[in-house]
């Protein structure tokens, strides 16, 4: 008896041990070696230069405007995915909320830009916003409208990156809109129309709440995700054209050999900023949503 007691009381803790071992390996490790990292003066390419800095690193960052101007980017494309992505994805999901075979067709073709690499989708955009061979432009032309410099200007560069992670983006939150949609009870949109409630009504007081869990969830993921971005930027400008699209992720990654203790210290800073706008959200949102 005493040791099937003392198997009961142990059970929980080893059937978590796999999942706590791998938090500890790839979460918990990782984060704390980048805090210890950016204590550093660390040089990939001269170790032996390498010396314990303390905050110096974090003092730097504070003093350095191409930090605040990465900072402004990020900051300026994480609105315009999240604030278009979700706008677009909940027309769209309203419009695809009626079952039927045409709306199943075009939630597949709308999904399909998620499950390509973004590599490869960068590429096509590549050639889509080419300033003088490419399909944007030239469509721009037959309805009279001048062309634009897309990825080669400082004023549209950043806009352009914003304009491809959209496309690729929307098609997975519709869907995940539409699902909640459809978990929507028939008979609470019974009730509002013999109460004779307009259609803006109905949505912004039954269908908007109802689905609020689900808008909530996209705007944490989409917020932290925007945050984080790289691989657009590298694939499509490099950073440019003069810095209009180095975001965090990418300014950290410039010095990943010259000056690796800097380079974990800003990446100390990029997790501070998506922790503090995740408890933000949580303070000033998480009570308006409404759990079924």
């Amino acid at each position: 008896m005493d040791k099937k007691r003392i198997w009961e009381g142990l059970r929980p803790y080893v059937l978590i041990a796999p999942a706590m071992a791998g938090i500890m390996l790839f979460v918990m490790y990782p984060v704390g070696y980048l805090i210890y990292l950016s204590l550093f003066k660390y040089n990939l390419m001269n170790k032996d230069k390498s010396k314990f800095v303390g905050w110096d690193n974090f003092t730097q960052i504070l003093g350095r405007g191409d930090f605040y101007k990465a900072l402004w980017n990020t900051t300026i494309y994480t609105a315009g995915v999240v604030v278009l992505t979700m706008l677009l994805s909940l027309l769209i999901a309203v419009w695809l909320n009626k079952k039927s075979g045409f709306n199943s067709v075009v939630q597949a073709g709308i999904f399909t830009p998620h499950v390509v690499s973004i590599v490869s989708i960068s590429l096509v955009w590549l050639w889509l916003m080419e300033p003088n061979q490419g399909l944007l432009n030239y469509v721009f032309k037959l309805v009279g409208l001048p062309p634009s410099a897309w990825l080669q200007s400082s004023k549209t560069a950043l806009i352009s990156i914003i304009i491809v992670s959209v496309w690729q983006a929307i098609g997975y939150y519709t869907l995940i809109i539409v699902a909640a949609l459809q978990s929507i009870s028939p008979s609470i949109y019974e009730a509002a129309a013999l109460d004779n409630a307009s259609k803006f009504k109905v949505f912004y007081k039954i269908t908007l709440p109802m689905i609020s869990p689900q808008l909530f969830f996209i705007l944490i993921i989409m917020t932290i995700g925007s945050f984080k971005v790289f691989d657009t930027v590298q694939v499509m400008t490099g950073g440019g054209p003069n810095n209009a699209t180095t975001t965090l992720v990418y300014y950290i990654y410039g010095f990943r050999t010259t000056n690796i203790g800097y380079s974990a210290a800003t990446g100390v800073v990029l997790m501070a900023i998506i922790g503090l706008l995740t408890f933000i959200y949580f303070r000033l949102l998480s009570k308006k949503v409404h759990y079924q």
